[in-house]
């Protein structure tokens, strides 16, 4: 009977700890995010300091992170309210961007793929977007062409907007996101 116990309970520990370290590594890109509103960053990911999670991540992806110095990648998936980012609506995400040299906003599906769209519109750099008086952005994810800067969402049900800060003089003081405020994301109108 203690045999069986105790091979239960380290097949069970096995098999707990395998699913627990495949779940991290599959839909998460380490332990040492930060957060600012819907924005997730990792600011470790490309140096001597990244955590093993965040290492075998991408391994497993093949993706190779920006180094702290030359930029940080902010991910969301959700809106401000944390609703989840839905290409059939309209959404809106608007606000002054930190400072940096340049940065790219771009749009995903659920797998980290561009969304493919009949306009080929596939992100916006601070080169190309049209700004506002104040000198922040305002850009509209929608299924239907709008006016002004409008990426095609390609009325995919899960979308993940990726904004690249390149060369970047900030820094986040805490895991909350404390020292820099990242654009407003809304979702506005759903069919």
């Amino acid at each position: 009977m203690r045999l069986r116990t105790l091979t239960f309970t380290l097949i069970a520990s096995v098999a707990l700890g395998l699913g627990l370290t495949y779940a991290s590594v599959t839909h998460l890109r380490g332990m040492d995010a930060v957060r600012s509103g819907p924005w997730t960053g990792w600011p470790h990911s490309g140096t001597t300091q990244i955590d093993p999670y965040a290492r075998a991540a991408f391994a497993r992806s093949g993706e190779l992170p920006l180094v702290l110095a030359d930029g940080l990648i902010f991910l969301a998936e959700t809106d401000d309210t944390g609703k989840p980012l839905d290409g059939r609506c309209d959404i809106r995400i608007s606000g002054i961007l930190p400072q940096s040299r340049v940065w790219t906003l771009s749009l995903m599906d659920e797998t980290g793929q561009l969304v493919a769209n009949e306009a080929q519109r596939y992100g916006f750099t601070s080169n190309e977007v049209v700004y506002r008086p104040d000198g922040g952005i305002e850009m509209v994810l929608s299924p239907r062409a709008q006016p002004g800067n409008w990426l095609p969402s390609g009325a995919k049900a899960h979308l993940k907007v990726a904004l690249r800060l390149y060369d970047a003089p900030f820094s986040f003081s805490s895991s909350s996101g404390e020292g820099s405020v990242l654009p407003r994301i809304v979702t506005e109108r759903c069919p």
